[in-house]
C-alpha cells in the first residue's frame, strides 16, 4: 500500500509510526494509499528545518525570491497533466475541473512573481527639519497554512506563494483526505530552487491542525474550510497570538431577474451549481427567480438542462462531473435532500440512489433539483456542499436582495439581469463580500482578493492579491535624522516634532 507521508527540510520524513487514515478513489470506493497522521513530534520537526532555513530566505533580494518564483510557475505548468490526473484520483473532481484548480493556483504564482515591487514599502524625505520616514514590509518569520479536500492545489498555492514570495518559511497542513498534490507541489518548490526548510507538508487530522494553532514559533496561520472549524482555528490561534485568516463556508446566491437571458442562467447554474459536484464554496447552490412568471420560466428551462448532465468518473472527458469526495460525505448530502422534503420542499428531481454502471461503489449522486425553497427551512439556513440546487422564489427585488444580506453566510452572490441601475444598486447594496453582475462563481482575478463576509471569513484580511502581501509581512516604520553635528550632544536625537 502506498505511503504519503510527511515532507520536512527537503525529504519524506520517516516519522510513519503510528496513526494512519485511509486514502480512497471516490470513483470505485477501493482505498489506494495510506497518510501519515502525525502530531506535534512531526511538526516540532518542521519547525526546527524552519527556523533554521527562514532567515537566510528572508535575506535573499527579493528579485532572487522572484526567480524561484518563475521556476516554480513553469514546472506547475510542465506538469499540468501529471498533477490534475493525481488531484482527480483522490478528489474525483473530472480532468478539466482539475486543471483549473491547478490554473487558479497558478494565477497566484504569477502574481507573486512581481514581488520586488509588491514588497517595497514607503517613504517621505523631509517629513521633518532633516527627518525622512519611511516603511518596510518584512516577513512574518514562519506561517502556516491548513487546507480543505475540495481544492487541494488552488488553496495551497494560494497561501504558499503569497507565504514564500515575501521571505517566510511555510508548513502546510492539507487535507488527510487528498494528500498527494501538496506532496508533489512540495517536490515542485524544491525543483524550482527554494531551500529545504522553507516549503514543507505535515500531514493529520485535529491533533495536528492544534499542534500548529498553539506552537510558539508560528506567527500567523491561514485556514480554509467549514464556517464551525473557522471560528475555532481564528479563536485559539488569536488566542496563541497569532495573525489568522480563516474561510469558512457558504450559500452562495444566483438573483435572476425579469429581464435576464434564461438560456444563459441555466447554462451558467449547471455548471455553477453542479461543477465539482458543488463541492466548492463559491458553488451557486440558490437560485433565487424574482416573481413567479420568472421562476416558472427559469424552471421550465432547468428541468430538460439538468436532465441532460452527465455524471461520470473523473477522467470521462464528456462528464460534467464525478463523485463526491467521500461515502461519509455523500450520505450527508442525501440526509440535506430528506431533511429539505420533510420540511416542505419540492423534490423536482432526485439525485439519491445514482448508480454508474462499472463503478457502483463510487461515491456518485445524480443532480438535485428543489423547488418553494423556504428562508426558514434548516436545508436553506446551512451548507449542504453537493450537486443539490435550491430554488427560493422572491416576489420583488427588495425581497430578493434581502435574502443573501440577511443569511448567516456572506462569501459569494450573483445576479443576473440586463438592466445596469438593478446590477449596481444591488453590487452597492448586498451584504456578501463577492459579486457578480452575470458572472455565477465571482472569484477575483490574482492580482485582487478573495474573501467572504460573516461566517464566511474571520480575520481582517482577505487570501491572495495585496491583502495577502499584507497578512504574510509587517510594516516596520522607520523615522530616521542624521545630524552633523560634531560630539558636544547638542545634536543629541530627541523626538521631533514635525512642522
Amino acid at each position: 500500500m502506498r505511503l504519503v507521508d510527511h515532507v520536512i527540510a527537503g525529504g519524506t520524513a520517516g516519522l510513519s509510526q503510528g496513526r494512519r487514515g485511509a486514502v480512497m478513489d471516490p470513483n470505485n470506493g477501493c482505498q489506494q494509499a495510506e497518510v501519515v497522521l502525525g502530531a506535534s513530534d512531526a511538526l516540532e520537526r518542521a519547525v526546527a528545518a524552519a527556523k533554521a532555513a527562514q532567515p537566510a530566505w528572508a535575506a535573499t533580494n527579493p528579485q532572487r525570491r522572484a526567480r524561484v518564483m518563475f521556476a516554480f510557475k513553469h514546472l506547475i505548468e510542465t506538469n499540468m497533466d501529471d498533477l490534475a490526473l493525481m488531484l482527480s484520483q483522490e478528489h474525483g473532481k473530472v480532468i478539466a475541473d482539475a486543471k483549473g484548480d491547478i490554473q487558479r493556483g497558478l494565477e497566484v504564482v504569477e502574481f507573486v512573481c512581481g514581488v520586488p515591487h509588491l514588497q517595497k514599502g514607503e517613504y517621505t524625505q523631509g517629513a521633518g527639519p532633516g527627518i525622512d520616514v519611511f516603511s518596510m514590509r518584512q516577513p512574518i518569520g514562519i506561517g502556516a497554512g491548513i487546507t480543505p479536500f475540495n481544492f487541494p492545489a488552488m488553496i495551497p498555492l494560494w497561501m504558499g506563494a503569497v507565504a514564500l514570495a515575501v521571505g517566510n518559511a511555510f508548513i502546510l497542513k492539507p487535507s488527510e483526505r487528498n494528500p498527494s498534490v501538496p506532496n508533489r507541489i512540495a517536490e515542485l518548490w524544491s525543483e524550482a530552487g527554494l531551500p529545504d526548510g522553507v516549503f514543507q507538508v505535515v500531514h493529520g487530522d485535529k491533533e495536528m491542525v492544534d499542534a500548529i494553532l498553539d506552537h510558539p514559533a508560528i506567527g500567523a496561520v491561514s485556514f480554509v474550510g467549514s464556517s464551525d472549524i473557522a471560528n475555532y482555528v481564528y479563536q485559539r490561534g488569536a488566542a496563541a497570538g497569532k495573525r489568522v485568516q480563516a474561510m469558512g463556508g457558504a450559500k452562495n446566491h444566483g438573483i435572476v431577474m425579469p429581464d435576464a437571458d434564461l438560456d444563459q442562467v441555466v447554462n451558467d447554474l449547471c455548471g455553477a451549481a453542479f461543477g465539482s459536484a458543488g463541492e466548492r464554496c463559491m458553488a451557486l447552490p440558490v437560485v433565487v427567480p424574482v416573481g413567479e412568471e420568472t421562476a416558472e420560466r427559469l424552471r421550465e428551462k432547468l428541468v430538460p438542462a439538468i436532465h441532460a448532465l452527465k455524471v461520470g468518473i473523473s477522467t470521462d472527458p464528456e462528464a460534467q462531473y464525478g463523485p463526491v469526495v467521500t461515502a461519509q460525505h455523500k450520505a450527508s448530502i442525501e440526509r440535506w435532500i430528506q431533511t429539505a422534503v420533510d420540511e416542505g420542499s419540492e423534490l423536482v428531481i432526485d439525485g439519491r440512489g445514482y448508480l454508474l454502471q462499472g463503478h457502483e461503489q463510487g461515491y456518485f449522486m445524480g443532480p438535485t433539483l428543489l423547488d418553494h425553497v423556504r428562508p426558514d427551512m434548516s436545508s436553506y439556513h446551512n451548507e449542504i456542499f453537493g450537486p443539490v440546487l435550491q430554488i427560493v422564489r422572491a416576489c420583488d427585488f427588495e425581497e430578493a436582495l434581502a435574502l443573501p444580506s440577511q443569511h448567516q453566510y456572506g462569501n459569494g452572490v450573483a445576479i443576473f439581469t440586463r438592466n445596469g441601475h438593478a446590477a449596481r444598486e444591488f453590487a452597492n447594496r448586498v451584504h456578501v463580500g463577492m459579486v457578480g453582475i452575470n458572472v455565477p462563481i465571482p472569484v477575483p482575478v490574482a492580482y485582487h482578493s478573495f474573501g467572504g463576509w460573516k461566517r464566511s471569513g474571520y480575520g481582517d484580511t482577505d487570501q491572495y492579491g495585496l491583502d495577502g502581501i499584507r497578512f504574510w509581512t509587517r510594516a516596520k516604520k522607520v523615522t530616521a535624522r542624521w545630524p552633523d553635528g560634531g560630539s558636544d550632544g547638542s545634536n543629541a536625537f530627541v523626538i521631533p516634532t514635525l512642522g
